[in-house]
């Protein structure tokens, strides 16, 4: 989208990755194909405070499908990852969550132009400095001849690869693992992005051969105990636990990471239950109303226990259909109703 205000920016910008030593030849192709993205503002902008329960997370984070998903991945990819293990001391499991989460496997490792995220964020975002370091860093990749401007790809923020590194994590930690002189995290073969991972985990201090944590119990390695959800299982964590946190600094995200990770080497669901949730439903509740819902012929787009967008959309449609006010909030009188 041509944009006059985005388009002075960037003969401004231009000048200024000049000076810092970035090729005019790069810059031109770079911005051939790039335009200011509005769709990317308004996601920038209107980001949602609100934060998922552990439960709704590690309902999606270690869905069956993304466990079954995982295990095949793992199955696919087992020598890389068994090299990757031995060669960095990062479980092979560890890696292939890390990439579950990021990317689904490989399958949503987003088609957004990096060089057009990043500079439409930091000539219109909240962050605009740190969005700037992020296009120079994409702009010296380019120049490295790791990637043409073309295939340069990423999330609607800049995020990039099998296992969405930021341009700069790329440069601090991409590793060309297959060899052929280039560190491609783009590639359909994800062993340079694995790799990278790996690289990542263990230069923040990843410690060979210790479990990241486990459920609380029998079995469970000395570290300290956390419960990150009131009335919900509790986990005992070690260090390795706070090394995936450098990935994404989240608890709910590292206990993702570790819990995918135990699955897809084979172990079962977490042993522990949640509370029921605000509206008094517990996640077997919530389960059985998309299902109920679904079956009247509101489509809530799965039964996962999350209730999201489309589950919302589906009660409000149902409570219309009944005669009560559409909140698109369930409740365990809106389960009776369904028989």
């Amino acid at each position: 989208m041509r944009n006059a205000g985005y388009d002075a920016w960037v003969s401004s910008f231009q000048q200024r990755a000049l000076a810092k030593g970035i090729s005019q030849s790069t810059l031109s192709s770079a911005f051939r194909g790039a335009g200011y993205l509005p769709g990317v503002v308004s996601r920038d902008r209107n980001q949602t405070e609100f934060t998922r329960t552990l439960e709704d997370y590690l309902s999606i984070a270690a869905s069956d499908e993304r466990v079954s998903k995982g295990r095949a991945a793992y199955a696919r990819h087992r020598a890389t990852l068994s090299s990757l293990e031995s060669t960095y001391g990062v479980d092979a499991e560890i890696i292939a969550a890390i990439w579950g989460l990021e990317s689904y496997y490989g399958e949503r490792r987003g088609d957004v132009s990096v060089i057009s995220a990043t500079s439409t964020l930091a000539y219109d975002g909240r962050r605009g400095s740190f969005f700037e370091k992020q296009l120079i860093a994409a702009l010296e990749i380019l120049q490295n001849g790791d990637i043409p401007a073309a295939r340069m790809t990423g999330s609607w923020a800049g995020a990039m690869g099998h296992t969405q590194f930021i341009p700069t994590s790329y440069q601090a930690f991409a590793v060309d693992f297959t060899g052929d002189g280039r560190r491609d995290i783009w590639s359909e073969d994800p062993s340079d992005a694995l790799a990278s991972t790996a690289a990542y985990l263990q230069r923040n201090g990843w410690t060979r051969g210790l479990r990241w944590g486990a459920e609380s119990g029998a079995g469970a390695p000395s570290g300290r105990t956390l419960q990150p959800q009131e009335g919900g299982p509790t986990f005992v964590v070690t260090s390795n636990f706070d090394v995936i946190k450098r990935y994404n600094n989240s608890d709910s995200y590292a206990i993702g990471v570790g819990h995918l990770a135990d699955r897809i080497a084979g172990g079962g669901p977490l042993r522990g239950k949640f509370p029921p949730d605000a509206n008094g439903l517990t996640k077997d509740d919530r389960i059985s109303l998309q299902e109920k819902l679904t079956a009247a012929g509101f489509d809530t787009g799965g039964a996962d226990g999350v209730i999201g967008p489309k589950s919302q959309e589906a009660i409000s449609a149902y409570q219309s259909r009944i005669g009560v006010p559409a909140t698109g909030t369930p409740s365990p009188e809106l389960l009776r109703s369904l028989g």
